[in-house]
């Protein structure tokens, strides 16, 4: 099989030209399937070397778990994970709008006189950032209550590396997954090494990362604390949350697109029903679930979030 040329690729960009789509954005799809295929061409090429599939036979993908290792999603997990769905397309949503608006439809300003009063005088905001403060504050209780109970009912095995194994088999994983013969999967029991890996750096790097750099830009963050903001200036919480932001973009679309991919059913009803078994069952609630999502996200706009957010403030055009 022989890969296109630079030529073919430009001919390529120009018939999806015609359907209006920007030359940058189908240049830079057209280099990122170009450079998949690579890719995959070259991953099938090391799987057929003697050597690659002892490597393989020896890591097939996947580490053993420690004795008294939870089997199986129980339905708190289920819960958590559609919330934590729910808040971080919002978040990432209100984000980009204030990363990108350059005339907000609104402003809020707290309410100094309330039950809980601060020293500062309050600071005007957007209605964008107020949404998305909220939503931070949400998501992170949220992810509070995530970690707390991953840990007492030992859920956390599952996605903490329990032995060095772990990195040779993400990387056989990884190498079966470029090679499109995909390893065998089941996560009911436990996940493969460069899922374990993925989701251990989600929960506890990624996540941390965007908390700890999302504070350090708002307005809880004390001002006068000179040493404190000399060693952590805000120059480097802006040049690390949003890269933050796009790792998630980017775990969100392979995440789903595995979900999908790799026996739909039955890895919708590991998250949606808690049971492996291959039914509609979870199917429906996806569904179900996409379509709150797709309300909250129409919702999301000035002349719908005015009113709650009059209640936690002043509301000015």
């Amino acid at each position: 099989m022989s890969t296109p040329t630079n030529k073919q690729a430009a001919g390529i960009a120009a018939r999806w030209k015609a359907f209006g789509l920007p030359a940058k954005i189908i240049s830079t799809a057209v280099t990122l399937v170009l450079i998949l295929l690579v890719l995959v061409l070259a991953a099938r090429g090391l799987s057929s070397l003697d050597g690659v599939k002892s490597f393989l036979a020896t890591y097939p993908g996947h580490s053993d778990l420690p004795d008294g290792a939870p089997v199986g999603l129980p339905a708190w997990l289920g819960w958590q994970h559609f919330i934590n769905m729910f808040l971080i397309l919002l978040i990432i949503r209100s984000g980009w709008q204030v990363r990108t608006t350059k005339r907000p439809a609104a402003h809020w300003i707290r309410n100094n006189k309330g039950v809980i009063k601060t020293k500062n005088a309050p600071t005007k905001i957007s209605l964008d950032l107020w949404f998305h403060l909220t939503l931070d504050a949400l998501w992170v209780l949220n992810g509070t209550i995530f970690i707390v109970v991953l840990f007492a009912t030992g859920q956390w095995m599952r996605i903490v590396p329990t032995s060095w194994d772990v990195f040779p088999n993400a990387i056989s994983a990884g190498l079966q997954y470029l090679s499109l013969n995909w390893p065998t999967d089941n996560g009911w029991v436990n996940y493969n090494g460069l899922q374990l890996l993925t989701y251990f750096i989600t929960v506890f790097i990624a996540a941390p990362l965007a908390i700890i750099t999302g504070l350090r830009m708002s307005g809880a963050w004390p001002k006068n604390a000179k040493t404190l903001n000399k060693i952590y200036p805000i120059t480097v919480a802006r040049a690390v949350h949003f890269p933050v932001m796009l790792y998630f973009v980017l775990f969100i679309v392979v995440h789903v697109t595995l979900v999908l991919a790799t026996g739909a059913l039955r890895n919708l009803n590991h998250m949606y029903t808690s049971s492996d078994v291959v039914n509609w069952w979870g199917f429906g609630i996806f569904a179900c679930s996409l379509v709150v999502m797709a309300a909250a996200w129409f919702l999301a706009q000035p002349l719908f979030l005015r009113p709650v957010a009059s209640l936690m403030g002043k509301v000015t055009k």
